[in-house]
């Protein structure tokens, strides 16, 4: 597995300015909210006027910082950290594609279409649903 030195400098910045900087240090995950739907509306504007490449590596670079600053305040709280949400979605992933990978998480890809992946997917998805009701 590659490592990932920015995202450790990312969070040691993020940690730092948390610390260090009041304004960083005031925010809480409503804050946050407002700027979270922003940056996720200018990348979905990138993607739909096909600008790619750099310009949408820097707005997911935004979109990254809200995670870790979302996950950062978590962790102040005790709540979760930036790898529980890691593997939380690895979970997900895992669950919601079972003709890729076995429960466990072991690769068993099998063939299938993308309308039986689509519809595995969505009772999938119903089942979590139903067992958080």
């Amino acid at each position: 597995m590659t490592t990932l030195p920015h995202m450790e400098q990312l969070g040691d910045i993020i940690a730092q300015l948390r610390e260090h900087c009041p304004w960083t240090a005031q925010l809480d995950h409503r804050a946050l909210t407002p700027y979270l739907l922003e940056e996720a509306q200018e990348v979905a504007e990138e993607i739909e006027a096909g600008i790619v490449g750099e310009p949408l590596r820097k707005e997911l670079g935004d979109i990254l910082l809200q995670v870790v600053l979302h996950s950062a305040i978590a962790e102040e709280r005790g709540e979760f950290t930036l790898d529980d949400v890691a593997e939380a979605i690895c979970a997900k992933l895992i669950r919601r594609n079972p003709h890729v990978f076995e429960p466990d998480g072991r690769l068993n890809p099998q063939e299938s279409t993308v309308a039986e992946i689509d519809a595995a997917w969505d009772r999938i998805k119903a089942q979590e649903k139903a067992e958080l009701d």
